[in-house]
């Protein structure tokens, strides 16, 4: 993966996310095939600043039911990634 672009799918913003800004966190989604080493150098290519530690978390999709039938199904899966950076910021729009 050497696109930085189909790497990083979008940064969260959340209440959780920007309570982390203050600690010079950030939450992104990720391609569910990226890795740490891919993350780091995706952010650090795209934002212009220097990363100190990515943590990953991948969260399963919900199983839900629908209709009469009770018919099974599940929410995707999602892959997201907590970055720290050393130095600078990251301006979120």
């Amino acid at each position: 993966m050497n696109n930085p672009y189909a790497i990083i799918e979008t940064i969260l913003v959340t209440e959780r996310s920007m309570d982390l800004k203050d600690a010079n966190k950030y939450i992104f989604k990720v391609h569910e095939d990226a890795t740490k080493i891919d993350v780091r150098r995706a952010v650090e290519k795209l934002y212009d600043v220097k990363v100190k530690a990515v943590n990953i978390i991948n969260k399963i999709g919900k199983m839900k039911r629908s209709g009469r039938l009770m018919k099974h199904g599940r929410r995707p899966s999602v892959k997201k990634a907590i970055v720290t950076l050393s130095k600078g910021s990251i301006e979120i729009v």
